[in-house]
């Protein structure tokens, strides 16, 4: 197969490109596996630094097989800059002429844990390293003399040997990080099978596949073969393959762990560390100073978990946003970021924005397809479904959400979350991408009720998601907080909110405006652990600076009521 029209699978060209000039290191692989120590350790990657001589003392690698020369840039890492870095440099040191990829769409990744396909060299290693060299030879051959018979016996022979031969417990475990290799080295002509959704996509096009029988050279190439035929009939290619399977059946091999291995061959790295995160309840949100009960809160958290995307509206000033956050890490169970992102709508925000479309990328300023922030949320949780992931989209209504959102309005729903009910984008990447959002993916939106300038909510969104009203809440619990976080007396605080509940009344009773422009408690709530020594100036510049506005926008025709309630909440302090 030669290289593919399609873009996106340029990287195609670097990778066939440095696996040609990595051919001419089989005799000389000293300097080879010194170079690739050399600049994985720049990013901390030590996988060729714990080998186990034969007379039992321990040092780094000094001989590495090719696939895992190139496993060095295609670890599962959560930034592609390190991949590209990484890829950049061992190209210079092999002599590619080519850049490496700036994207790597439809690449397998191999599991971080154990990179090489190599045993220690106690227990064989430089065997391994041979039987794989031989097959990654005869591979390349067979790719550029496709058919011949001659070349097709010494690819099946050395495959079979390489399989064979090594410290891995698990023969199929072997075949599948061989698949992996040789798809890295020729892409247009070898599949990689090494992930269980590369396995399940190839089911799925009805050719068997068992994933507990591992297949001989010979098996491999029919496999190849019936592959090849399918694709006559559904134009697709080996690359396409891997981007689909990941797609549909979520994964692309990172969280694949292997086999445990027998103490006496070679053990895999330890597991990272565990986070070591607190765990956040809502217990911790009223603690933090949320004023909304206990029970109201536990309601929240159990429909967000039941519906999956929930919205949180209001009047200004009720603590939208600060309790989308806080709901967020308590689903999770802990306050960590990596979990949750944060976006805002605005009215010039559009679906090739959020989900997909083409956006100028690089120096040229080239149109490039691009994942929005939702898409690029969507593929994290699906890598990682043992997480929840949450993300919380401020003014919700400032936009169009149903036309921001597209298909994924759709998606959303908390029964379509399976790849059963995938759809094809506005933008696909190829003519049989089919995207659905993941089970672990939840919608945080906040939405102020008061704002003249936004339109009223589809109600096709209004389908896709729970409301909550969030109200002015003032009371005992509020004085209290207020009291003890930020010093200011209790008889203050009680005339505070005599003269914000006055306000509020009258702001209700206007025919012009209602409820939902009531101004909300966190005006005047200062931050937590902020001392305020003057009560008094604290709020005269909190009206001045804050309320006072907000009251000459919602009384613009009328001014002279806007000063009137000013001077009430600023009488005789």
């Amino acid at each position: 197969m030669t290289a593919h029209p399609d873009d996106r699978f340029g990287w195609t060209r670097f990778y066939m490109e440095f696996a040609d000039k990595l051919l001419a290191y089989r005799d000389n692989r000293g300097p080879l596996a010194e170079a690739v120590r050399r600049e994985c350790a720049i990013f901390g990657i030590n996988y060729l630094e714990d080998d186990l001589y034969e007379d039992g003392t321990e040092g780094p690698f000094l001989d590495i097989c090719p696939f895992s020369t190139m496993a060095s840039f295609n670890i599962a890492f959560k930034r592609h800059g390190i991949r590209n870095a990484i890829a950049q440099k061992l190209g210079e040191v092999v002599g590619v002429i080519g850049q490496p990829p700036n994207g790597f769409q439809g690449i397998p990744t191999i599991n971080a844990t154990v990179p090489r396909l190599f045993g220690r060299s106690r227990y064989g290693g430089a065997d391994n390293i041979d039987a794989l060299w031989r097959v990654f030879e005869d591979a390349l051959q067979f790719a550029a003399d496709y058919g011949d018979e001659s070349t097709k016996r010494s690819f099946v022979a050395s495959y079979d040997r390489a399989i064979q031969t090594g410290w891995q417990e698990e023969t199929r475990w072997r075949v599948w990080n061989l698949t992996l290799g040789l798809s890295w080295a020729r892409p247009w002509t070898y599949p990689s099978i090494y992930t269980e959704a590369a396995r399940e996509w190839i089911n799925d096009l009805g050719i068997s596949l068992n994933p507990d029988e591992p297949l001989s050279g010979s098996e491999y190439l029919e496999l190849v073969k019936e592959l090849k035929e399918h694709f006559h009939e559904y134009p697709r290619s080996f690359p396409e393959l891997s981007e689909e399977a990941y797609q549909l059946h979520g994964g692309d091999g990172s969280r694949l762990q292997p086999p445990s291995y027998p103490d006496d061959t070679d053990p895999t790295q330890p597991a990272p560390e565990p986070s070591g995160a607190e765990e956040y309840t809502v217990e911790d949100i009223i603690s933090d100073g949320c004023f909304v009960e206990q029970q109201k809160l536990e309601m929240i958290l159990h429909r967000l978990s039941a519906k999956k995307n929930l919205i949180l509206q209001g009047p200004p000033g009720t603590g939208k946003t600060w309790l989308a956050k806080k709901l967020a890490f308590a689903l999770i169970g802990q306050v960590n970021n990596n979990f949750v992102h944060r976006f805002q709508f605005h009215p010039n925000l559009s679906y090739e924005d959020f989900v997909r479309g083409y956006r100028p990328y690089g120096d040229e300023g080239k149109l490039t397809l691009t994942d929005g922030p939702f898409l690029e949320l969507a593929d994290v949780a699906r890598r990682d479904s043992s997480n929840k992931y949450v993300m919380v989209i401020e003014e919700i209504n400032r936009g169009n959400p149903a036309q921001t959102f597209g298909e994924m309005l759709t998606l959303l729903e908390a029964d379509k979350r399976n790849f059963g009910e995938a759809l094809a984008l506005a933008y696909p990447r190829s003519s049989s991408e089919r995207i659905f959002i993941p089970p672990n993916v939840y919608v945080i939106g906040t939405m102020n009720v008061a704002d003249r300038s936004i339109a009223m909510v589809d109600l096709a969104l209004r389908r896709r998601f729970a409301f909550v009203d969030l109200e002015p809440v003032f009371g005992e619990v509020w004085r209290n907080w207020v009291n003890d976080k930020c010093d200011i007396p209790i008889d203050f605080l009680s005339d505070i909110e005599q003269r914000m509940i006055s306000l509020n009344e009258q702001i209700a009773a206007d025919r012009t405006l209602g409820p939902q422009f009531r101004v909300g408690h966190s005006y005047v709530t200062p931050p937590e652990g902020e001392s305020i020594t003057n009560p008094a100036e604290w709020f005269k510049q909190v009206v001045e600076t804050e309320i006072g506005p907000l009251l000459d926008e919602y009384w613009f025709d009328n001014t002279q009521k806007a000063e009137s309630a000013k001077s009430e909440l600023l009488a005789d302090l």
